[in-house]
C-alpha cells in the first residue's frame, strides 16, 4: 500500500475528478467497487439532490467513496451539514479557502483533500490541515488555475513544498501518464475526462461522442476574467471569441454565459449553445468504457510501462 491507497483504504491510488454534471453515484460506485476512490460531483447537485445521490451510492458500493465540494457553493452550509449527517468520511474540497470548513470537517471525522493549481496554494491548504493535496495542471478540464503551470512542472513543484501525501491531476488518462507523474514525485492520480467518457458517467451521450473524437488543439483554457475554463471548441466557444474581439466587460461576459451553460452542453447534449468542459487529454480518448475497464487498462499499462523503464538502457 502506497500513502493515497492506505489513507483512503482502497487498492489503486487513483481518484475519479468529482466533474459538475459527470459525476454522480453511478460512476462514483462504480469506480470504487473497481479499486479506486470514486467521487460524488456535489458543484452540479442541489443539496436534496446530493442527498439522494450519496444515498444511492451507500447502496451500490460498500467501498469507500467521497464527495467533492466546491467552497463557494451557494449552499455550502446545508451541503456540508448533509456530508456529515449522511457520515461521509472522506471530502476533496475546491474553489474556496480550504481554511473556512477543513476544521469543521476533520472534527467529524472526515477525511480532507484539497484541489490546487500552484505551489503557493499547496502549502496554504497544508498549514490548514488538510490530509492530503490534489496538484491539478493547466491541461485538465473545467475550471482550471489562472497560473497556467503544466502537469510536468507542477508536481514537482509542489512535491518539494509539502509533506503530506500529493495527488496529481491535470492530463492523465493512462497507465503512461500515471506512471509519469509517479517519478514527479505524485502518490496517486486523479482522473477526470477518462471518467467523463464513460458508460456510468451522467454526462449526455453527445457530450461522450464528442469526447472520443476531439482531437489535439480541440479545446482551449477561456473566460478567465470570470473563472478558467477549459472548453471544446464549439459554437459557443467561438461566440466568447468574438465578443472578446470588441474588448468586453466582465458584464458582458457574464451575460454571453447566462446560466447553466455547462448543464445544458455535459448534461443535455446541447453541443452548439452548450459549455462543453473537457481536457487536452481527451485526444487520447478513443471509447467508452466501462469504469472498471478503464481502471484495468489504466492499471495493466502502468505496470507494463514499469518494467520498460526497468529495462531501459541508455
Amino acid at each position: 500500500m502506497n500513502k493515497i491507497t492506505n489513507l483512503f483504504n482502497i487498492k489503486y491510488p487513483i481518484i475519479q475528478g468529482g466533474m459538475i454534471w459527470n459525476s454522480g453515484y453511478k460512476l462514483a460506485s462504480a469506480v470504487s467497487n473497481a479499486g479506486g476512490l470514486g467521487l460524488i460531483g456535489a458543484g452540479s447537485m442541489y443539496p436534496e439532490v446530493l442527498r439522494e445521490h450519496i444515498q444511492k451510492c451507500k447502496k451500490a458500493t460498500s467501498k469507500p467513496f467521497g464527495v467533492n465540494v466546491p467552497l463557494l457553493y451557494p449552499n455550502i452550509e446545508e451541503i456540508m451539514k448533509i456530508i456529515v449527517d449522511e457520515g461521509i468520511k472522506i471530502v476533496f474540497t475546491s474553489a474556496g479557502n480550504p481554511k473556512t470548513w477543513t476544521s469543521y470537517l476533520k472534527d467529524n471525522g472526515i477525511t480532507v483533500v484539497h484541489v490546487v493549481s500552484s505551489s503557493v496554494f499547496a502549502l496554504k491548504a497544508q498549514d490548514a490541515g488538510v490530509d492530503a493535496i490534489v496538484a491539478e495542471g493547466f491541461e485538465a478540464g473545467g475550471h482550471n488555475g489562472r497560473e497556467e503551470t503544466t502537469t510536468l512542472t507542477l508536481i514537482p513543484m509542489v512535491k518539494e513544498k509539502i509533506t503530506i501525501p500529493l495527488i496529481a491531476a491535470g492530463g492523465i488518462a493512462t497507465g503512461r501518464g500515471m506512471l509519469a507523474t509517479m517519478v514527479l514525485g505524485a502518490d496517486g492520480v486523479q482522473v477526470g475526462s477518462r471518467f467523463a467518457a464513460s458508460i456510468e458517467s451522467s454526462a449526455h451521450e453527445n457530450f461522450k461522442e464528442t469526447i472520443v473524437n476531439v482531437k489535439e488543439g480541440d479545446t482551449q483554457l477561456t473566460l478567465k476574467e470570470l473563472a478558467p475554463v477549459r472548453l471544446i471548441k464549439n459554437k459557443f466557444y467561438q461566440d466568447v471569441q468574438q465578443l472578446y474581439e470588441k474588448c468586453p466587460t466582465k458584464e458582458e461576459l457574464i451575460g454571453l454565459l447566462g446560466r447553466a451553460r455547462a448543464k445544458r452542453g455535459m448534461f443535455e447534449g446541447d453541443l452548439i449553445e452548450g459549455e462543453l468542459e473537457i481536457g487536452q487529454i481527451a485526444g487520447l480518448i478513443h471509447d467508452i468504457k466501462s469504469a472498471e475497464a478503464i481502471i484495468q487498462e489504466v492499471i495493466t499499462e502502468f505496470e507494463a510501462a514499469k518494467k520498460e523503464i526497468i529495462n531501459f538502457d541508455f
